[in-house]
């Protein structure tokens, strides 16, 4: 009868555990991105008795006799099942959606977090909201912009999204040029022109107007052009452009480069630019030739930023400069059941998740990034109250083995009397 006892006590304990991990994640229901636990038993070691035998001529095999001593706690599993998106429209909040985990650091080692809610410190990295640790990723290049995703993540890998930093200037090197010029004009009196201004900068980012002229020649088909500049700035260069007659497109012409000076005070020597006329064209149709775009930019400071789904963090400056500042890494593991949980919604490896195989998001089985979103828990309350009956019900069927076998060896005892 002890042995019987024992098994309810061992039951009771086991309950015990299993209502610890659901009152656990029902306090957790709203916890951001929280993933659910369960608990699974398995039987303590059984008693025999009486071991099996093999059959016989004469008589036919018999089983063995055992009888159990209770139940122990198998172990608790993780649901790694993806919560629900809530939109929250603040650009520093992510949602992951697939498999995946954002690496965030304190600067000594490296953690796992599906918590997207960030923030931006006076530094202008993007911080975990709960724990104040940086979000690792790798940094674009200033000059290119290009992002080098190969270069290893280390505890110093932050993202950095410096707001009100300014971004280095750009010298105009280059103008292209479209519109028509019209065919019908070779036919009237006089020499047809037009004529059209352009902003272009110097190597500290001033912004010089340079007007270019494109004037009908005497020889047909044939258009002279020449630029000017203005407030002080001067231009020289000047050429011809040649459309063929059949199809009105340039055939040949002088695309420069002109030199542009600017004003002494300025401080600034004189540059080059070249002109691309490829995309104007001579057709019987209205006169119009403008700048389609150019290369330079003037100084600019960073006022916002968007993050796309693969994790790339791009910049918009006052300039309208659009360039990228980094990109987030993400990590997967081989077995992401053997996480570690640390508390404040972090994670950390072991030996039987594997190491982390770190990535840009989309690729390799990464899941997106969602900007303005943040994942929810991904407990299912229905779930957990039917369990909490159920362990309650287990707990209270034990205790009454408890109280019984009391019993039984109350009226064992009162035999003596």
């Amino acid at each position: 009868m002890l042995q019987a006892m024992l098994a309810g006590v061992a039951s009771i304990k086991a309950q015990q555990t299993r209502m610890n991990v659901i009152g656990n994640n029902l306090a957790n229901v709203n916890t951001t991105a929280y993933k659910g636990s369960r608990v699974t038993f398995q039987d303590m070691l059984a008693q025999t008795m009486r071991g099996a035998s093999r059959p016989t001529d004469r008589l036919g095999g018999t089983n063995a006799i055992q009888f159990g001593l209770g139940v122990l706690v198998a172990g608790t599993d993780i649901n790694t099942e993806q919560g629900s998106l809530n939109a929250t429209n603040r650009p520093t909040d992510f949602a992951i959606q697939g498999n995946g985990f954002f690496m965030v650091s304190n600067g000594d080692r490296i953690a796992y977090t599906r918590d997207g809610s960030f923030d931006l410190d006076a530094a202008g990295d993007l911080v975990h909201r709960a724990t104040g640790e940086r979000l690792m990723g790798w940094t674009a290049d200033q000059a290119t912009g290009e992002i080098n995703t190969n270069a290893p993540v280390t505890p110093g890998s932050a993202v950095r999204i410096p707001i009100g930093a300014r971004t280095a200037v750009q010298e105009t090197t280059v103008v292209n040029w479209a519109g028509n010029l019209d065919s019908r004009e070779m036919n009237q009196a006089g020499l047809a022109s037009t004529s059209s201004i352009v902003r272009v900068f110097d190597s500290l980012g001033g912004s010089h107007d340079v007007t270019l002229t494109l004037t009908e020649t005497a020889t047909p088909n044939e258009w002279a052009w020449t630029t000017t500049g203005a407030n002080g700035t001067t231009t020289t260069g000047s050429g011809t452009l040649v459309f063929n007659p059949a199809d009105g497109k340039l055939v040949s012409g002088s695309p420069g480069p002109i030199v542009v000076t600017p004003p002494a005070a300025s401080g600034v020597a004189a540059f080059n630019i070249d002109l691309n006329f490829g995309s104007v064209s001579q057709l019987a149709t209205d006169m119009q030739v403008q700048a389609s775009s150019q290369n330079g930019f003037e100084p600019g400071s960073l006022s916002s930023f968007s993050v796309n789904p693969d994790g790339v963090i791009t910049g918009l400056y006052t300039n309208g400069l659009t360039r990228p500042l980094g990109q987030i890494a993400s990590a997967i593991f081989p077995n992401a059941n053997g996480l570690e949980r640390q508390g404040s919604n972090l994670w950390r490896n072991t030996d039987n998740s594997g190491i982390p195989v770190v990535g840009t998001p989309r690729t390799g089985g990464r899941g997106q990034i969602n900007a303005g979103f943040l994942e929810q828990s991904n407990v299912d309350i229905g779930n957990e109250f039917t369990d909490l009956i159920i362990t309650q019900r287990g707990f209270q069927a034990n205790t009454r083995v408890v109280t019984t076998v009391d019993e039984m060896l109350q009226d064992l005892i009162n035999m003596k009397r």
